[in-house]
């Protein structure tokens, strides 16, 4: 039975895209060790579901349509780098959303109790959306630098765009890092 590793995101507009990237290049002069995301990677990730069987494929792109059909599109800002588990122990550093966090975090909830009716299992962690800029290797070198430049930058302003869909897409890990492709679009309202 074949399988696709799968997750559920939101796309990143072009402009959040730029701003990201800009926003890596003021954080990459330090020695820590990270692996910084390419402008094709940069999405604000609702739910990663892990391997999925392709038969399983099409009940799943249902639920997500039906689940996001009856929410309102709404408005976010991007804003502020920071870091997972904290800036002065990065081991993920984001991007994050100021105005539209409370829809974001709607909208994964209401992702959360769909897919939890399919038997995904649900996260224990609150959710937070960000971007991913960039995942630090376990070099202690540069890190305290690192955590520094996150504080400096964290009020950089990334842009605004309007979340009106969400995707599931597939992940190849390949070589030179994941590939993403769209297996399904859902429209909010």
């Amino acid at each position: 039975m074949a399988k696709l590793r799968t997750f559920i995101a939101v796309e990143a507009a072009p402009n959040i895209r730029k701003r990201a990237l800009e926003l890596i290049e003021l954080l990459r002069p330090t020695p820590a060790q990270v692996k910084w995301v390419g402008a094709a990677e940069l999405h604000w990730t609702l739910k990663f579901l892990g391997d999925v069987s392709t038969h399983e494929l099409p009940d799943l792109c249902d639920t997500v349509e039906e689940a996001v059909g009856t929410l309102p599109s709404f408005e976010i800002a991007a804003v502020g780098a920071g870091a997972f588990p904290a800036a002065d122990r990065p081991r993920t550093v984001w991007l994050g959303v100021g105005e539209g966090e409370a829809e974001f975090v709607a909208l994964h909830d209401r992702l959360k109790e769909a897919l939890s009716h399919l038997g995904f299992r649900e996260e224990q962690r609150r959710f937070r959306p960000h971007l991913t800029l960039g995942r630090v290797r376990r070099s202690p070198e540069g890190v305290d630098e690192l955590g520094q430049l996150i504080l400096d930058h964290a009020t950089f302003p990334a842009g605004s765009m309007k979340v009106s869909e969400v995707v599931v897409f597939s992940s190849r890990l390949e070589r030179q890092g994941p590939v993403y492709e769209a297996l399904s679009r859902a429209r909010l309202a």
